[in-house]
């Protein structure tokens, strides 16, 4: 090291002392009321700022001040002109008879504490203090995943936030909308349903802003299908059969007539699946299409079905035709013995 760079570092050295010295400001100093504090040491009034703004430290001088200094805690940002603060964020805004200002830029929780300006006159130093209060917007650090379940399965949420003032939290069902809710970073749900299944809402509230962020649960549960509608179609029209089923995960769809399976594009029939919805068509009915027919909706919790009569117009037909005749053979009998009964 150069002389110069020896004489350097003994000056700021021998700054360093006589601040903590000659002004009395040790490290660490903690804030003391104005009640408790000398004339010639002065605390001013807390400065609140949000993360991410900027604060200005001001400090009195006058005419017959030698020396002056903001100190941060253990360490000096600047002597005078002179910056010591290695920190890009801090630097000197005014230095002159009537004032000492600096400013601190994008302000982070470490930058919290007490700042000392420290004025050295002909005839005693002074100090004034102030304190930086930082307040935190509220960020979720900690929030459950998205997560599949089957139905029946205890389920618990976690949601975590950091800020200052320290953030409530609170959880609601969103989608679909719901009387389930918790005031809580936890949110307990035993022996779910597949009514509680959707969309979940974790909000983190303090004086300064709101962060929100959702957990999706899934829940799965066995095929339930609706009750199957019997169909009557006349020969060589058209017939469907329709087979709805209500499951998570969907349900894959398997078509029986009687006991034997029946494949798209069997005997001219086609089977189009789409969700929850299973279509047997039937192009060109034939009597060996009517029958008895069983849908069955199946997924990795189980398994249901439903089953459909397919009859033509004919079964109707012969079942009016005979309750004609037995309607005309009542009303011979009746003209047959009318003539005997007008005797009496």
């Amino acid at each position: 090291m150069s002389l110069r760079g020896y004489f350097v570092a003994f000056s700021k050295c021998t700054v360093l002392l006589s601040l903590r010295i000659l002004l009395l400001v040790p490290a660490g100093l903690p804030v003391r009321s104005q009640g408790d504090s000398q004339s010639d040491n002065k605390v001013m009034d807390n400065i609140t700022v949000r993360q991410g703004e900027t604060v200005f430290l001001r400090c009195a001088q006058g005419d017959v001040v030698t020396h002056t200094a903001w100190l941060n805690r253990s360490s000096i940002l600047y002597a005078g002109e002179d910056k010591w603060s290695v920190d890009p964020r801090v630097s000197l805004v005014t230095l002159n008879q009537e004032e000492f200002t600096i400013k601190i830029e994008n302000v982070d929780m470490a930058d919290e504490g007490q700042y000392v300006c420290a004025v050295q006159t002909s005839s005693r130093p002074r100090t004034t203090s102030v304190y930086i209060l930082i307040q935190v917007p509220p960020k979720i650090i900690n929030l459950s995943r998205d997560i599949v379940v089957n139905e029946g399965s205890n389920i618990t949420l976690l949601c975590q936030a950091s800020g200052k003032p320290e953030p409530s939290i609170s959880w609601k069902l969103i989608s679909p909308s719901g009387d389930l809710a918790s005031d809580d970073e936890y949110l307990e749900i035993p022996s779910i349903s597949r009514q509680r299944a959707g969309t979940y809402e974790c909000t983190a509230v303090n004086d300064i802003d709101t962060d929100v962020q959702t957990v999706d649960i899934t829940v799965n549960y066995a095929p339930t299908v609706s009750e199957g509608r019997d169909v009557g179609v006349t020969l060589g029209q058209r017939g469907v059969l329709e087979c709805e089923a209500d499951a998570v995960p969907e349900a894959d769809f398997e078509w029986y007539k009687d006991d034997r399976r029946v494949f798209n594009g069997f005997d001219g029939m086609e089977i189009v699946n789409t969700g929850s919805l299973s279509k047997l068509t039937f192009f060109n009915i034939t009597d060996g299409d009517y029958g008895n027919y069983t849908c069955v909706a199946i997924n990795k919790l189980g398994s249901s079905n439903t089953s459909f009569l397919l009859f033509g117009p004919r079964a109707v037909q012969d079942g009016s035709g005979a309750a004609m005749g037995v309607h005309s053979q009542t009303c011979l009998l009746f003209l047959v013995f009318l003539p005997f009964l007008l005797r009496f």
